[in-house]
């Protein structure tokens, strides 16, 4: 009888270790909003951007709102992209923003698209695919023409998007750091960003998103200037 109840207890055990494998590996194939890690390189890269691209305003976070945005787009506009080209791009297109990719005098996406190929290549990317990404790269910004190619549209107009709405305002204000007397250059910058970005959104979809958070953000500016006493008190 206690060699039978041993033996459950055993088999009870084994049960739950191989639930928590399970869990364990299924969690390990998704990021955090759930974009699929199916392929090693994915991994690598996710694990990359996880560990060394840490930042309120452009870290890992933005990239991977980026990458779910950027498909949103794609999807509402029904443009047909490569999920890889999309995945690496948005994950590395500011990692000139963190060392050792950082270097002073050049562009951050010129930088990313002289950098990313090393990274991909070790990281066992398909590299018939770094023209793409790199293109990607250099047109992320919203000052800048993304060209064609419907990974740097997308990945452009994701971008953009970004610097809007109530997140536009989070990264912004971030960038004052503790140390800064007030936050009235992030107010300035936002303020800007409403009056430039819109403009120079390329999809249909990110027009009409940019719209949304184009008011979203002049309301809380329109706020927050009623709560300053008309921005004396920033």
């Amino acid at each position: 009888m206690k060699t039978a109840i041993a033996l459950a207890q055993i088999a009870v055990a084994c049960v739950s270790i191989s639930c928590m494998t399970a869990a364990s590996a299924s969690s390990e194939t998704h990021t955090v909003t759930g974009i699929p890690l199916d392929a090693p390189w994915k991994v690598k890269i996710y694990d990359l951007a996880r560990s060394k691209f840490k930042h309120p305003a452009w870290g890992w976070q933005h990239s991977e709102r980026n990458y779910d945005v950027a498909l949103r787009l794609a999807h509402g506009d029904h443009l047909n992209v490569d999920t890889d080209v999309l995945f690496a791009a948005c994950f590395l297109h500011d990692m000139a923003a963190f060392p050792p990719y950082a270097k002073s005098g050049v562009e951050h996406g010129d930088r990313a698209a002289q950098e990313s190929g090393a990274v991909l290549r070790a990281a066992g990317f398909p590299m018939q695919k770094l023209a793409a990404v790199q293109a990607a790269e250099r047109g992320h910004m919203y000052y800048r023409d993304p060209g064609n190619r419907p990974e740097a549209i997308v990945l452009h107009d994701a971008d953009s998007l970004d610097f809007l709405g109530d997140i536009g305002a989070a990264r912004m204000i971030s960038l004052t750091g503790e140390s800064a007397a007030d936050f009235r250059s992030a107010i300035g910058s936002l303020r800007s960003f409403l009056h430039d970005i819109p403009p120079r959104l390329i999809t249909k979809t990110a027009r009409t998103i940019g719209a949304q958070r184009s008011a979203e953000l002049r309301r809380y500016l329109d706020d927050l200037s009623t709560e300053t006493f008309a921005e004396k008190l920033i």
